[in-house]
C-alpha cells in the first residue's frame, strides 16, 4: 500500500528508466555523427579537398510556408554570387521576386522577398554569378551553370500543410 499512498508505483519507475536508458541511446547515436567520408580522411592533401569544394555550385532548398521570405537551407558557391527566388510562369521560372547575396563556400541563408509566396505556388531558386558590385542586376549578373550547361536551380513548393523538419 505505501507504493499506491507516493503516487509512483514500481512498474511506473522501471518503465521511466526504461524509457530514458532508449531516449539517451537514441541521442547518442543522433549526435555522434557519421564517420566522414573515406576520400577525406585518408588523405592529408587539404588542398584537393578544398579546391573540390570551390568548383561545385549548388543550392538547396525545401519546401516553404507562404510569406515574405524563403529559406535556403544551403548554398554552396565557387566564387560570390546570388539566390535569386523566381515565380512560375508555366513550368519555367518567370519574374524575379527576390535576391540575396552570398559569399563564396558553404552558406545557409535567407531570401527577402519583393512579392509574397503563396500557398499552393511553385517558386525557384536559381544561382547567380556576382559581377562585383554585390549588387543584383539581372542584365550584368548571369545565371551560373553546371557542367552540362543548364542554370543551377532548384523548384521548391509554397503550402500551409508542408512538415517542418529543422536541422
Amino acid at each position: 500500500m505505501e507504493s499506491s499512498s507516493s503516487g509512483i508505483k514500481t512498474w511506473q519507475w522501471i518503465v521511466t528508466v526504461i524509457v530514458i536508458i532508449i531516449l539517451v541511446i537514441l541521442g547518442y547515436t543522433m549526435f555522434k555523427g557519421s564517420p566522414a567520408p573515406t576520400d577525406q580522411t585518408d588523405t592529408n592533401d587539404t588542398t584537393l579537398i578544398d579546391s573540390d569544394i570551390n568548383e561545385v555550385n549548388r543550392v538547396v532548398v525545401a519546401d516553404q510556408f507562404p510569406g515574405n521570405i524563403v529559406y535556403i537551407s544551403s548554398v554552396q558557391l565557387a566564387k560570390p554570387g546570388f539566390v535569386v527566388i523566381k515565380n512560375d510562369k508555366s513550368g519555367t521560372p518567370g519574374d524575379v521576386i527576390g535576391s540575396q547575396y552570398f559569399d563564396k563556400g558553404i552558406n545557409p541563408g535567407k531570401v527577402n522577398l519583393t512579392k509574397a509566396t503563396v500557398n499552393g505556388g511553385m517558386y525557384y531558386a536559381q544561382i547567380y554569378a556576382d559581377d562585383g558590385d554585390k549588387k543584383f542586376d539581372a542584365t550584368k549578373d548571369l545565371p551560373v551553370k553546371d557542367s552540362a550547361g543548364k542554370d543551377i536551380m532548384r523548384l521548391f513548393k509554397v503550402s500551409t500543410s508542408i512538415t517542418e523538419i529543422k536541422g
